[in-house]
């Protein structure tokens, strides 16, 4: 009979789990028990902020639902900034976590923390196993949670009376876990694994939908985390292509879509590359998919509170958190659009000439956004810009892309000035834009999928939080290139105080990280380029580093005053 642990890692790989993240306890736990596992995989992390980071990472390139291993006591609060961004990006994460003995509840038991009040805000659910018969039903039922609906975050904290029982079934699988005709939706066949279940809404709402589609003369859609975690991209394409619309993702949504295709147009709100927030502006009737609307994206976007708003999601508590609906669709993003497809055609001629016509200006708009933005100017009038076009040019379609939040590295969200293809996966932090996403990102990306270069572009100050992030992964040889935009501080405080007149020696480092002493010294390699052909040598070697499971670090030193385009709509001078 299997202990405790062993049964938790019986059940969660039998449910479909991918990777294990965690930092060891101080006794043999879950990661252990996984690690005695033929087919899981374990990644031991050195900081849980880190680790939660690398389970969204992992969960959002495979498709699965990852784990990540905590106790109660500061590992559970020092992993919060990564499960809340993991919660807005719909990743799918369970949390195995301990709880203290009963006796100490409320009497100042050692490290004793509330993990369910601190995860309510966010958490899908927070499930107690007291007793040992819980254990199973409560570990599949958060994986059930985590994957279904708008997938999510869920919490399972785990007594420490139950850790110490014996006696656990053989198996972990209930033989009713799943139903037959439930859908498999992972790589895994195995029948006792959770399945993503999907659901579309009825007729007569499709219909009233369709009907105000067939009304407008300026359509535009906007597919956020939800579609993509749903692959909705190749349905969404297909109605706006018949629907003459605009497709425009926001942060989460990016890479659910091919951003070659004539159609597509980039990101919206705070990463909507001009002249292109015209479109957004200019639209009649918004079909919103799988996003919550959230503040970035609407950002500079105050026409979409006139627009007539048809939002499509699985969750229902999504509708009206930032605008209320003319109409929701509930439902899974793919089926609701494929389903939406034929009502739609039905009534599509209504409008036809005059989305016509919209559509060849939103061709215009977009093709100056092309001449404006697709060419890179010289290194040195914007080093930033260049490396992007470099990037683009040496690792082509069919990476991981990791974005991070900095003030530079915004260029890289901006459309055209980096495209994103069909075949490349994109990690971006979400509605919190954490520092220090990145590179711990880029860890779960490269367990996912190790053939896939994964591409981290971060500042300097990002980097500054990530150093337990690369001494990973040089343990583990995960091969990481890490693009930094290094202005020597917070870029993004500084430039805003240079707007207000406000003095910024704060946001300045005093000294420097010796990031090239570092990285060398865990094995990789490192180059600081001055001009365009250095630059593109060092990413063609960075490359090849990564291949052989070494990072590879390059620094790009911005001009000061090099801000992105979406920074300077918003925030600059007049605004």
């Amino acid at each position: 009979m299997p202990e405790a642990w062993d049964a938790v890692a019986a059940t969660l790989q039998a449910a479909g789990c991918g990777l294990t993240v965690g930092l060891p306890a101080d006794e043999p736990g879950l990661l252990d028990a996984v690690r005695r596992r033929a087919g899981m995989a374990v990644l031991a992390v050195r900081d849980q902020r880190a680790g939660a980071c690398a389970a969204v990472g992992h969960a959002l390139v495979s498709g699965r639902p990852a784990v990540l291993a905590l106790t109660s006591g500061p590992p559970f609060p020092n992993a919060l900034p990564g499960l809340m961004e993991g919660a807005s990006l719909c990743a799918p994460v369970v949390v195995v976590t301990t709880r203290v003995p009963a006796g100490g509840l409320g009497r100042g038991a050692f490290q004793e923390v509330d993990q369910a009040g601190l995860a309510r805000p966010f958490a899908k659910a927070c499930l107690l196993v007291d007793r040992g018969d819980r254990l199973v039903w409560a570990l599949r039922r958060a994986v059930h949670l985590a994957v279904n609906g708008r997938p999510g975050i869920t919490v399972v904290e785990i007594a420490d009376e139950v850790l110490r029982e014996t006696g656990f079934p053989d198996t972990a699988v209930p033989d009713t876990a799943v139903p037959d005709t439930a859908v498999p939706d992972t790589a895994s066949q195995d029948s006792a694994a959770v399945r993503r279940l999907r659901a579309r809404p009825p007729e007569s709402d499709l219909g009233r939908a369709a009907e105000v589609m067939a009304g407008s003369r300026r359509p535009l859609v906007v597919l956020g985390g939800g579609a993509r975690a749903a692959a909705a991209g190749p349905a969404a394409t297909a109605l706006a292509e018949r629907w003459h619309a605009p497709l425009l993702t926001t942060a989460a949504g990016r890479g659910s879509i091919d951003e070659a295709h004539p159609l597509a147009v980039g990101l919206a709100g705070l990463y909507a590359t001009p002249p292109i927030d015209r479109i957004a502006a200019e639209a009649d009737v918004v079909l919103a998919v799988g996003t919550r609307l959230e503040e970035t994206a609407r950002m500079g976007w105050p026409e979409l509170e006139r627009a007539r708003l048809v939002h499509v999601d699985a969750d229902p508590d999504v509708f009206g958190t930032a605008i209320e609906p003319e109409h929701a669709l509930l439902g899974d993003a793919a089926e609701t659009l494929t389903a939406l497809a034929g009502p739609f055609a039905s009534r599509a001629r209504e409008g036809d000439a005059e989305r016509e016509t919209w559509l060849k200006r939103v061709t215009e708009l977009r093709q100056a956004a092309l001449d404006e933005y697709a060419t890179a100017p010289p290194f040195e009038r914007s080093p930033v810009r260049a490396a992007l076009a470099a990037v683009g040019e040496v690792f082509g379609d069919g990476a991981v892309l990791v974005h991070e939040n900095g003030l530079n590295d915004i260029w890289s969200y901006h459309w055209p000035v980096l495209t994103v293809g069909p075949r490349t996966s994109v990690l971006v932090p979400g509605e919190q834009t954490m520092m220090g996403f990145g590179v711990a990102a880029g860890l779960g990306a490269a367990v996912a999928d190790p053939s896939r270069p994964a591409v981290v572009l971060c500042g300097d100050g990002a980097l500054n939080m990530s150093l337990s992030a690369l001494t990973t992964a040089a343990s583990h040889r995960l091969g990481l290139v890490v693009v930094v935009f290094d202005n020597s501080g917070f870029g993004w405080p500084r430039w805003l105080r240079r707007q207000e007149g406000a003095p910024d020696e704060v946001t300045r480092f005093g000294a420097d990280l010796p990031i090239g002493a570092i990285v060398e010294g865990l094995g990789g390699t490192f180059a600081a380029p001055a001009d365009g052909r250095a630059l593109r040598t060092a990413l063609t070697e960075a490359r090849t580093t990564a291949a052989e499971g070494r990072t590879a670090v390059i620094t790009v030193r911005p001009v000061e005053d090099d801000v992105p385009v979406g920074v300077r709509r918003l925030f600059g001078e007049g605004s």
